[in-house]
Order: C-alpha cells, then sequence, then structure tokens
C-alpha cells in the first residue's frame, strides 16, 4: 500500500506576519491546507476500505442465498448460521491452503454451521487434497487469502483507531506507519511461500519428464516405481471408490476365468505363500485361499482395502491372508519371498495405466526361484474396422457443422483414442497379434515397443479405423488351461476395445494386406498413460489413451 508523504517538513515554520489582512491571508491558508490533509486521509481510508470489497457476488456456504460480496457473505454466515468464518480459520490456525480446501469442503458435503463447529481441531474432514479443487469455478471466496480474511475482522477497526489520533501527532503518523509495514511484511512471506510452492511444482514435473534416470529398487523398476505418493494419488484414489470395483466383480469373463483358473488347479496354491499386488475388494486373495494357499499377502493403497478387510473377517479368512495398505514400491511385506504373484493388472488396451510395471517390480524383488506370475501369458491384436456411419459422426462431421467449416477439430478429435465396443459387423479384417507378454521375463523397457503389422482383409470395403483388444492366458504348470479374451467378436468385458479413428477412409479389397506400423510407448509427463503411433499409407497419427 502506498504511504502517504507530508508536503511540509516539521521544522519548517510559517512567517509570522503582522496586519489584518495578512492575518486573514494566514487564516485562510491554513484552512485550505487542513481541508486538503483532510482529503488526503479519506483518500487513504477510502484505500483500505477497499481492499475489503471484492465486486462479484458470492454464495453463502451454507445455503442458497446469494450476497453482494464476500463480506456480505461471511456476515450472513455469522449472523443466520452461528459461524463466523473469519474467527474459524483464526481458531483452527488454517493457512491458506487449509482456508482453500475448508471452503471447498463445506461446499461439496454442504454441511451445517453446527456439523462444521463440532469438526475435529486434530483430524479436520477437509484436510485432503482433494478439496484443493474449487466446487464452484471463479468462487469468489477463493480469491482472498487467510491474511485478506484476518484484515477483514482488524483492519477497519485499525482504520479507525488511527483516524482517532491526531494526523499531525508523530505518534499518529508512527502508528499508521508501524500498520504500512506488518502489511507490507505479510505480502512478503505471502510471496515467499507462493514461490516455494512454485518451486515444488517445478522439481515435480522435472522428475516426471527425466523418468529415464535411475531409482530405488530393483534394476527394472520404471518411471511408476519412482513416483511419489502425492503424484500418483489421483490413480489410487479413484481405485477407493466401490462402484468400479463392482463393474469389475461384474464382469463375469474376467472374474470366472481368474476363479476357474485357482479352482481348476488347486496343486498350484497347495502350502504356497501368495502375493496379491493391487488386491482391491481381495476377492483373488480369497480365491487362493480357498484353493489351498497356505498365506496370501494382498497389497492395496487405496482406500478399498479397509472394506476388503471386513470382507475377509466376514469370511473366516483372516488366519491365511494378511492385507497390507500401501505401494507396492513401498510397502514392507511380512514375508521375504513368495511362490506365487497375482494380480488383475490390465488395462485398456492391456498396457494403459502401467500397473503390470508394478506387478514386474514385485516379481524382481519378492518372487521365490521357481516361482510364477499369474496370468503369465498374453497377446494384444489389432483387426480393421470398416464403420462409416461412425466416421461420419465423429470425423467427418466436422468438415460441414451448420454450414460452416470447422475440419481444424479434427486436429482434437483424432489424438483421442476412444474405449467402446467395436460392433462384430464392422470388422473387415482377420485379427493380428502386434505383441506377445510373457509375465514372467519380460522387462519393463520391453513394455514400449514397436511392430509392423499386416491386417488381412476379409471383404471390400472402407477401412475407418483400426481396434485394438487383448488375450489372456494361464497356462504355466496348468494341468487345466484357462484363458479369455477381450476381443469384439467375444463376450464383452468392462475393457471393452480400444478405437483409434483414422482421418480419412481407406478403401480395402478383399483378400489384400493392409500395411501398417504401430509404436506404443508412456507418456513421459504421465507414465501411466499411452501414446500409440499408427501408420498407415500416408497417414500417421498418434493417439493418446489417458
Amino acid at each position: 500500500m502506498a504511504q502517504r508523504t507530508a508536503t511540509q517538513g516539521d521544522d519548517e515554520v510559517p512567517e509570522l506576519l503582522c496586519g489584518g489582512d495578512d492575518v486573514a491571508e494566514e487564516e485562510q491558508w491554513t484552512e485550505q491546507e487542513e481541508e486538503e490533509e483532510e482529503d488526503d486521509d479519506d483518500d487513504d481510508e477510502e484505500e483500505d476500505c477497499a481492499a475489503l470489497a471484492l465486486p462479484s457476488s458470492s454464495s453463502c456456504l451454507f445455503c442458497d442465498k446469494l450476497l453482494n460480496s464476500v463480506q456480505d457473505t461471511f456476515s450472513h454466515c455469522q449472523m443466520d448460521h452461528n459461524v463466523d468464518i473469519p474467527v474459524f480459520v483464526k481458531r483452527r490456525k488454517l493457512d491458506d491452503y487449509g482456508y482453500i480446501k475448508l471452503i471447498n469442503y463445506i461446499r461439496s458435503v454442504r454441511c451445517s454451521g453446527e456439523s462444521l463447529l463440532g469438526t475435529r481441531e486434530d483430524s479436520p474432514p477437509w484436510d485432503s487434497d482433494e478439496y484443493m479443487k474449487p466446487v464452484l469455478q471463479d468462487d469468489p471466496l477463493l480469491q482472498i487469502d487467510v491474511e485478506e480474511l484476518c484484515e477483514m475482522n482488524g483492519l477497519v477497526a485499525d482504520i479507525s483507531s488511527a483516524m482517532e489520533v491526531d494526523p499531525e501527532c508523530p505518534a499518529g503518523l508512527l502508528h499508521r506507519a508501524q500498520q504500512a509495514e506488518e502489511r507490507a511484511v505479510r505480502a512478503e512471506e505471502a510471496l515467499a511461500r507462493a514461490m516455494e510452492d512454485l518451486h515444488k511444482l517445478k522439481l515435480l514435473a522435472q522428475s516426471l519428464v527425466m523418468s529415464t534416470e535411475s531409482g530405488p529398487g530393483p534394476s527394472s523398476a520404471g518411471a511408476v516405481a519412482r513416483l511419489q505418493e502425492g503424484e500418483d494419488e489421483a490413480y489410487f484414489s479413484s481405485y477407493g471408490h466401490y462402484g468400479i470395483h463392482e463393474e469389475m466383480l461384474k464382469d463375469r469373463v474376467r472374474t470366472e476365468s481368474y476363479r476357474d483358473f485357482m479352482y481348476l488347479n488347486p496343486e498350484i496354491f497347495r502350502d504356497k505363500v501368495v502375493l496379491d499386488v493391487g488386491c482391491g475388494t481381495g476377492i483373488l486373495s480369497m480365491f487362493a485361499a480357498r484353493s489351498g494357499a497356505r498365506k496370501v499377502v494382498g497389497v492395496d493403497q487405496s482406500e478399498i482395502i479397509y472394506q476388503a478387510m471386513d470382507i475377509i473377517r466376514s469370511n473366516n479368512l483372516e488366519d491365511t491372508i494378511t492385507l497390507v495398505k500401501g505401494r507396492i514400491e513401498e510397502v514392507d511385506l511380512p514375508v521375504e519371498k513368495v511362490d506365487i504373484i497375482i494380480s488383475e493388472w490390465m488395462g485398456y488396451f492391456l498396457l494403459f495405466e502401467s500397473m503390470l510395471d508394478s506387478v514386474l517390480y514385485a516379481r524382481d524383488l519378492y518372487l521365490a526361484e521357481g516361482g510364477s506370475v499369474y496370468p503369465d501369458r498374453c497377446a494384444v491384436s489389432l483387426v480393421a474396422v470398416g464403420d462409416i456411419q461412425k466416421h461420419r459422426e465423429r470425423v467427418a462431421f466436422w468438415d460441414d457443422v451448420y454450414g460452416f467449416k470447422m475440419a481444424c477439430m479434427k486436429k482434437a478429435v483424432l489424438p483421442e483414442a476412444a474405449v467402446e465396443v467395436a460392433k462384430p459387423e464392422t470388422l473387415i479384417s482377420e485379427p493380428a497379434v502386434i505383441r506377445t507378454i510373457d509375465c514372467n521375463t519380460v522387462c519393463i523397457s520391453e513394455l514400449e515397443f514397436a511392430a509392423d503389422f499386416s491386417l488381412k482383409i476379409s471383404q471390400s470395403a472402407q477401412c475407418t479405423a483400426i481396434a485394438g483388444y487383448f488375450d489372456i492366458f494361464f497356462d504355466k504348470n496348468c494341468d487345466n488351461k484357462v484363458m479369455f479374451s477381450t476381443g469384439p467378436r467375444c463376450t464383452k468385458t468392462h475393457w471393452k476395445q480400444t478405437v483409434f479413428l483414422l482421418e480419412s477412409p481407406i478403401a480395402v479389397q478383399s483378400g489384400e494386406n493392409l500395411q501398417g506400423r504401430i509404436s506404443v510407448r508412456k507418456n513421459r509427463k504421465d507414465p501411466r498413460a499411452l501414446l500409440i503411433t499408427i501408420s498407415l499409407g500416408d497417414q500417421k497419427q498418434t493417439y493418446s489413451l489417458q
């Protein structure tokens, strides 16, 4: 804030004049000077008060009432809901981040003022990074910081107190100068905190980009193993909700294949120590226990593991199954080695989410000699699709939108790979396997690859897309082998197929081979995402799966 400066020094004394006219002029000059100084004081007061005013309207935290300003909102909360937000923030000693989380928490859960006042101080319910995301776009309550919030309670009183002091008095000037200095110090501290946070974000970005550097753990550890807990929080949080587990459990192709593999091959599990990586609700751990395993250790970082603990106890399997919360790359297991690793790690297009990296990390660190990972083999395949109607709806649509050319939008639409069901009647080629993976021998570096492919066309048509899917095999040491496919000609699974739309359809004839090349690699900025580049003829497009 600008500091007011005196126009006349304290040691300057006006010349003493004699005569009535001179005295009258002096009195008139003195009155004008005092009025000017009062105007200056009024301007300063308006500047200070303006700091408290936010121009946009704001909705109440506890009801749907719309208020004219942030100050009016806080006054309404205090009068109608008995919650003084500035006082609450000060009493709980919240910093800027704590204040932001508090506001978003209240708006998110729509709690009452009474329930807010009853929250625990040692473990506040808003103490989670999920509440850093604004509930309301451009929320005026988030456009002030804690320092401004405290000033809303104290600044007006400070200004009034300062105005009561004679502005010509040195003590009054000193008081105002001290107030300005204190505000400047607080602003500098806030700026320093912001610069520190910016530096942390810069380091985080650098660590993601430089994902090829070596890190702790086995020599095969990749970028996923080096992710810090905060960097991977969104991924594991998504698996903390019951809905995704319900979808997976209801996928009978997936779940029954794992069950059949274990129940039909009990000799593999009898008296063995089993590690379940990413155990979720614990369904695979319980299958293993029922198949004769001596001990099962389930590991999962998401919050669903607490429900899994209750499930294990409900089925009287707590003596066999031990659950550990955390990332497999960071936890300490209650066993040194395991005989079998089971995991349902597959993502869209098999490798999306990069959970196989964690399974291979566990394999290299914990699997005993002669042990095995299940499923032990998988294959990725491609097939040509001829669906002119879908191509018109998603790609050709942008050529003419209500008489306007929007073809530039194709550059935004095409790079997004679609996860959907490819209709069997739209398939126009035989499938071709582009990659086979042996989970007992593959290295993490081999999960990024490039391969040529040839699709034998089964009917003359316009090729509009390439669809990808995968097959899973339980083979090693199995008397009763089990497999399942996520292909478009098989029973639908929650993985569906991954469809890569072409910018321009390619005319193909029955019996010919459509030649192409595909490369699959991790996104360096997000190692759980995939970048897939497909070349067909003179067309080349990179697709993202994230």
